[in-house]
C-alpha cells in the first residue's frame, strides 16, 4: 500500500436500472420490494450501498419494446418538440427511481439513449440507421428537455453519453454514430444546447468497447468539442481494459468511467465472479476509472423483459421468480464487494502486483483503507497486507475474491 500515491476519485460502482428491471422489481409484493431496495441501495449492516446507477433515455433493448420520448406517425415531425413526453417511463421506471432517491438521496445517475426518434433518423427505423443533420439541434433540445423532465420529477441526471455502444447499429434499438459524427454533435449543437440552458449535465462519450480507443481520442482530439467533455465511457465485450489507460495518457484532464459488462444466462458463478471482479472492477479501478457498473440489475425467470431482436441472455444482478420470490445472482456479488465498502469520494492508492493476486486499493472519506483483491489463479495463495509499517497476513482460495478494511 502506497498512501501518498493517488489516483482518480470514485463516483460510484453501481448496475443499470432498465425498464425491464424496474418493471419486474414493481411486480414484488409491497413489503419485498421495500426489502429488496434496502438491501440493495441502503446503509443497514446488510446493504450493499450501490451509489450510481445507468438508465436508457427511452428505451433499450431491455424493456418489453422499442419507444422514444417523441414517437410520431410515420412522416410526421416535431421540430418544437411539442409532443415530447416521458409517459412512457411514468409507469415503471420513474416511479421506482423516486423510491430509491427516497433512500439514497445522493445516488447518481447517468443516462444513455440507445436510439433518438426514428423521424429524425434515416432509416425511419429503430435499428441502425444514422441521425439526420437536420436534425442534430433538434436532438440536443431532446437531451435538455430530458434532462429538465427528470429534473422536474424530482430525478437529477448527472451525466449523459450521446449514444449507447454507437458502433454496434444492430441491437433494438440502436444507432450507428461515428467519430467525427459525434464530435461535430457535441461541439455545434449539444454543447452548445447545455450551455445555453445552463445544464451541467456531464457529457460523457463513446460508451462502447474497449477495442476501439480511437473513438474516443478523436473525439477529444477536437478542441471545440472536447471543451463540452467531461470524459469517456467503456464497455468490455471487446478489447482489453487497459484500453482506459491508453485514453487517459492521451487526454490526463478527462475522466474515465466504465458503464456496461453483461452476465450471461449460460454463464458460470464462479468464472464470472473471478473474471468480473478482475476486470469490471479491479481492472477499470486501475485504469483510472470513476465508476464501475455491471449490466441490467434485474429480470425474470426467463430473462426477460426486452425488445424484438434484444438481449434473450442477459441475466440480472437479480431475478425476480414471483411477488414472493427474488433471487440473487453473480453480478449482485460482483459489485457488492465494491460497492458496500467503497463510497462515492473514495481516492484509489498505489498497490503492488503479485503473482495472480490482481488487487486495487481505496483511501474512504471516513479515512478507511479498503483493500480488494482476486485471486486469478487456481491454487490457494497466502499473501502479506503491507502499509505503513505495519503487516498482516491472509489467503485467498482460487478463484476467490476478498474485500479487507481497516
Amino acid at each position: 500500500m502506497y498512501d501518498a500515491e493517488t489516483f482518480q476519485t470514485v463516483e460510484g460502482f453501481g448496475f443499470s436500472l432498465t425498464g425491464g428491471s424496474a418493471q419486474v422489481i414493481n411486480q414484488l409484493s409491497a413489503d419485498k420490494k421495500a426489502a429488496l431496495l434496502q438491501d440493495l441501495f441502503g446503509k443497514n449492516a446488510n446493504a450493499i450501498s450501490v451509489s450510481y446507477l445507468r438508465i436508457s433515455i427511452g428505451a433499450s433493448d431491455l424493456d418489453e419494446a422499442a419507444f422514444s420520448y417523441n414517437d410520431l406517425p410515420a412522416g410526421q415531425t416535431d421540430l418544437n418538440l411539442d409532443k415530447f413526453s416521458l409517459q412512457p417511463d411514468m409507469t415503471h421506471l420513474i416511479p421506482l427511481l423516486k423510491e430509491i432517491l427516497l433512500i439514497n438521496p445522493n445516488i447518481k445517475i447517468m443516462g444513455s439513449p440507445w436510439s433518438p426518434p426514428v423521424w429524425m433518423k434515416d432509416n425511419n427505423s429503430s435499428i441502425g440507421g444514422s441521425l439526420q443533420p437536420q436534425y442534430y439541434n433538434v436532438y440536443a433540445q431532446y437531451f435538455v428537455k430530458y434532462i429538465q423532465q427528470m429534473k422536474a420529477n424530482g430525478i437529477t441526471i448527472d451525466a449523459i453519453t450521446p449514444q449507447n455502444e454507437p458502433l454496434h447499429p444492430g441491437n433494438n434499438p440502436s444507432l450507428l454514430m461515428t467519430a467525427p459524427q459525434q464530435a461535430n454533435f457535441i461541439k455545434n449543437n449539444l454543447g452548445p444546447a447545455f450551455a445555453a440552458a445552463n445544464i451541467k449535465t456531464k457529457i460523457i462519450i463513446y460508451d462502447h468497447n474497449c477495442d476501439k480507443p480511437d473513438y474516443p481520442i478523436t473525439v477529444l482530439n477536437d478542441p471545440a468539442a472536447k471543451a463540452f467533455i467531461t470524459g469517456s465511457a467503456f464497455h468490455l465485450y471487446g478489447g482489453d481494459i487497459s484500453a482506459l489507460s491508453t485514453v487517459h495518457y492521451a487526454h490526463p484532464d478527462k475522466g474515465l468511467y466504465f458503464t456496461e459488462q453483461w452476465t450471461s444466462s449460460a454463464g458460470d458463478f464462479a468464472e464470472d465472479l473471478q473474471w468480473h471482479s478482475k476486470n469490471v472492477v479491479i481492472g477499470s479501478m486501475r485504469n483510472w476509472s470513476r465508476i464501475a457498473l455491471e449490466w441490467n440489475l434485474a429480470n425474470d425467470a426467463s430473462f426477460g423483459p426486452h425488445t424484438p431482436g434484444g438481449c434473450t441472455q442477459c441475466k440480472g444482478a437479480i431475478t425476480v421468480n414471483d411477488p414472493n420470490n427474488s433471487t440473487k445472482n453473480v453480478s449482485y456479488y460482483i459489485i457488492a464487494h465494491a460497492s458496500k465498502f467503497v463510497p462515492a469520494g473514495s481516492v484509489r492508492i498505489g498497490t503492488t502486483l503479485p503473482g495472480s493476486l490482481s488487487n486495487v486499493a481505496f483511501k474512504t472519506p471516513e479515512g478507511k483503507t479498503v483493500l480488494i483483491v482476486v485471486n486469478d489463479g487456481k491454487a490457494k495463495e497466502q499473501f502479506n497486507i503491507k502499509q505503513n509499517g505495519k503487516w498482516a497476513t491472509t489467503s485467498l482460495d482460487g478463484g476467490a475474491v476478498g474485500t479487507f478494511i481497516w
